[in-house]
């Protein structure tokens, strides 16, 4: 059994939300409510709001869950609209200011203790949905299976003998070859 509550337009950034929203996910109502209570960030108070109203909300139903089982299944906080707003800078230039607003919505849920059986999902009926066989790549690992089935299929070809390298070494860049041409041109001059 779920309950939700729902918190619209609160005058803060969906971001700044978020990071204590962060912290309760997951939780017990009841160690959310303690983390809440004493984090430093002023948003957390109405996080508190939204948090107990979701939990009276699960409460008051036909079936009415114990508070002590509930747990938080789902903190969101969704980005509402935004103020926009003008500051004058130099020049007679203006900076935009967004003044966000937030949706804070959570969900909290009964867990289920673990020694209750959960219902059997029914099997699914054989049929057209059923994998016949091996399943068949698709994409870049069909051509990559393709070429590699082509590769082995063509006979191995013969290797050419590799051609023979002039052991004269080449200068790495055209400054080092002309360094290199005009100290042989200045050697020849010597020995003349």
């Amino acid at each position: 059994m779920e309950a939700r509550a729902i918190a619209r337009f609160v005058r803060v950034s969906p971001t700044k939300v978020d990071r204590v929203l962060r912290q309760i996910r997951g939780l017990q109502v009841e160690r959310a409510h303690e983390i809440l209570a004493y984090s430093p960030r002023p948003i957390a108070k109405t996080i508190g709001k939204v948090l107990t109203s979701a939990v009276a909300n699960a409460t008051n139903r036909e079936q009415g869950a114990a508070p002590d089982q509930l747990y938080v299944k789902v903190a969101v906080a969704d980005a509402g609209p935004s103020l926009k707003r003008i500051q004058p800078r130099a020049q007679g230039r203006a900076y935009a200011i967004l003044k966000r607003m937030t949706h804070i919505t959570i969900v909290v849920a009964e867990r289920v203790p673990s020694y209750v059986e959960e219902p059997a999902t029914a099997a699914k009926p054989a049929g057209r949905g059923e994998p016949k066989g091996e399943a068949k790549p698709a994409g870049r690992a069909a051509k990559a299976l393709a070429a590699v089935r082509k590769a082995a299929s063509k006979p191995a070809a013969k290797k050419k003998p590799a051609a023979k390298k002039p052991d004269a070494k080449k200068p790495a860049t055209k400054a080092a070859s002309k360094r290199e041409t005009g100290a042989a041109k200045a050697r020849q001059g010597r020995t003349k």
